[in-house]
């Protein structure tokens, strides 16, 4: 497929006689995965199972085994090409994830998250999607527009909903600015360094290929394929190299000053001119109608079922209104009465929330502490309450918690930015002593408010980890090893369905399908007791805690309750307070899922003990859940 100029679509030609996939009845049913494309799978590995099953013998990547662990990095000059490969396109393609659908499904997965899988500026290693130079074209790194069409087409058939991540923010670094203006400097060195303030910057030209700036800054008269200047040069399609669709504001130094973080460039990534005006009349640029159009197209073009839009915080809030309706009318208009639209809203809590009522965005991404909060409770490191109370923070906008939390929030802990951990990037099982709680945080992710989602890795236990200058690569890890395998490895898969983490998570995420009440309930930290008179909500002690974590989801008259245990050393039994209005003395509840297969199908009785309350047992480090 090439497209180079918008006016050549005929967007309802393309949705003429389709029937398109059904949006989700509801979001929060769904179990969402966030993979790298990049880093996923090349279609290079054998003995996996197929779609239906069955092993695949027919690849030339073995699967991991313990002996290869840190196989890549036996001396100093081995290591170094490790992490020098991680920093570049390893070689995951589209093919390569149509592959592990079946891997993806019967982990529990039902909509896939997929990195931006556009074309990007030639002369730069963006292997994680974020540099666009062309909006109209699929990456030929990772394929084709028809191998993305066939594996949205595959994706649907096993039931998966597919997902993907764009820009409206910005383009990549497709042109150079003129250094003849100075006012800036690096450092004081004398170097130009066009960072934003809050003046224009002159251009000198388009970068080619090559990254030189031997492009003029104005649109091509040439838009055939056959007579492209240079395909791989400028920005595409040809209506972005109008000069008057980039903001060219220099890059922006200080994130937290307004209107810099919203004109300036996301460091050399160039700053996209959306528009003018205050949110209800707001005027869109032709840059933010293209856009539009764009986006429109790829769902006509490829079924797509929703977006994740990046650094929406650097976005007008009327340019986001404006884009989130028009996606929003033209999926309708097709049969997806639900498409989702989730952004990636940076800044803080109260940002998100007013951004989401003001813009009109299907669910936030993250919403600030949840990930750090989440880690550190299941580690033992924070107060239960202060996860379980960001949730209760919805009163702060005035909606219940389970009926905004429910299905606004996207929720993860691992994640492939880490922003808020600085230049120390850590999965969560970077810590060899903690990574035992793992199946507990995926736990507490998935049976708690929000819609979840799961990085690719974690259900394998990676452990990436690094310091310093592009520490991203280290939590970026290859599923398909190649020379950036994890747990620096190479030449290794890790698609392993074996893996205890991925075999016991396959089994919380049926429960969650089966119950709704742990997919739409309301949610209650519960009180405990270890002797029956006196209860409280689980607290540090000495900076720690190492008890059981209790918590109900609570939906019509249906309440189960679920419980970690915080400790990696001992097993913990404690009483827990329960709903006293839908039980009653006497009645039981049934263990359907504990870490300790043998406590599973056992009861416990209701005591008229603190109102009401069961004595629940949960093993080291381990999960239970009863109804």
């Amino acid at each position: 497929m090439s497209v180079t100029q918008l006016t050549s679509l005929n967007i309802n030609q393309l949705t003429s006689g389709v029937t398109y996939f059904k949006s989700p009845a509801a979001w929060e049913d769904q179990v969402l995965y966030f993979l790298m494309l990049d880093r996923f799978s090349d279609n290079k590995e054998k003995d996996y199972q197929d779609v239906g099953g069955k092993t695949v013998s027919t690849g030339t990547t073995p699967l991991f085994k313990a002996t290869d662990n840190q196989n890549a990095i036996q001396n100093p000059t081995d290591a170094g090409k490790w992490r020098d490969a991680g920093g570049k396109y390893v070689g995951g393609t589209i093919n390569g994830l149509k592959s592990k659908l079946g891997y993806l499904k019967r982990l529990g997965v039902s909509a896939i998250w997929v990195s931006p899988i556009f074309k990007q500026v030639a002369f730069q290693e963006t292997y994680h999607g974020y540099g666009i130079q062309d909006f109209m074209q699929v990456n030929p790194r990772f394929g084709t527009g028809q191998e993305l069409k066939d594996l949205v087409s595959a994706a649907h058939a096993q039931g998966i909903l597919v997902i993907l991540d764009i820009i409206l923010n910005h383009s990549g670094d497709v042109f150079t600015y003129d250094s003849k203006r100075q006012p800036n400097y690096k450092d004081g060195n004398g170097q130009f360094d066009p960072r934003w303030d809050g003046g224009h910057y002159p251009v000198v030209g388009f970068n080619d290929k090559t990254g030189q700036p031997s492009i003029p800054f104005i649109q091509s008269t040439t838009a055939t394929p056959s007579g492209l200047p240079d395909p791989d040069g400028s920005i595409w399609p040809l209506e972005f190299q109008d000069p008057n669709y980039f903001t060219q504001k220099g890059r922006i130094s200080n994130f937290d000053n307004d209107p810099e973080f919203r004109e300036g460039d996301f460091f050399d990534l160039k700053d996209i001119h959306h528009g003018h005006g205050n949110v209800d009349g707001y005027m869109a640029s032709p840059a933010l109608l293209s856009l539009i159009e764009v986006y429109q197209y790829w769902i006509a073009f490829a079924d797509i079922d929703g977006y994740r839009i990046d650094t929406v915080k650097h976005m007008d809030d009327g340019a986001t209104r404006m884009f989130g309706s028009a996606i929003h009318e033209f999926s309708q208009s097709i049969g997806k009465d639900n498409f989702l639209l989730v952004g990636e809203i940076t800044g803080g809590r109260f940002r998100a929330f007013d951004t989401m009522e003001i813009t009109g965005l299907d669910a936030a991404l993250g919403i600030d502490d949840i990930p750090n909060k989440l880690e550190f409770m299941v580690k033992g490191t924070s107060n239960p309450n202060d996860y379980f109370s960001l949730f209760r923070n919805s009163e702060l906008i005035g909606k219940d918690s389970h009926t905004w939390f429910r299905n606004k929030v996207v929720t993860m802990f691992n994640d492939h930015d880490q922003v808020s951990h600085g230049s120390a990037k850590a999965r969560f099982c970077a810590d060899a002593d903690k990574a035992k709680f793992v199946l507990n945080a995926l736990a507490l992710n998935i049976f708690t408010l929000g819609i979840p989602c799961i990085y690719y890795g974690t259900e394998q236990g990676f452990n990436g980890h690094g310091d310093g200058g592009g520490a991203d690569r280290y939590i970026r890890e290859a599923m398909f090893g190649g020379a950036f395998g994890a747990f620096e490895s190479k030449g290794v898969h890790f698609f392993n369905e074996a893996n205890p983490i991925y075999a016991e998570f396959a089994k919380l995420a049926r429960i969650r399908a089966e119950y709704p009440a742990l997919r739409r309930g309301r949610q209650y930290l519960r009180p405990i007791s270890g002797d029956g008179q006196h209860f409280g909500l689980p607290e540090m002690l000495g900076g720690k805690i190492s008890s059981l974590v209790p918590w109900s989801r609570i939906l019509s008259d249906t309440e189960i309750v679920l419980a970690i245990n915080t400790d990696g050393d001992a097993a913990h039994t404690a009483w827990v307070s329960i709903d006293a209005s839908l039980h009653q003395p006497g009645d039981t509840l049934t263990c359907i899922y504990s870490s300790d297969p043998v406590q599973i199908g056992s009861t416990v009785t209701i005591q008229a003990i603190n109102g009401l309350s069961v004595l629940l047992s949960a093993p080291v480090a381990g999960l239970v859940i009863f109804k």
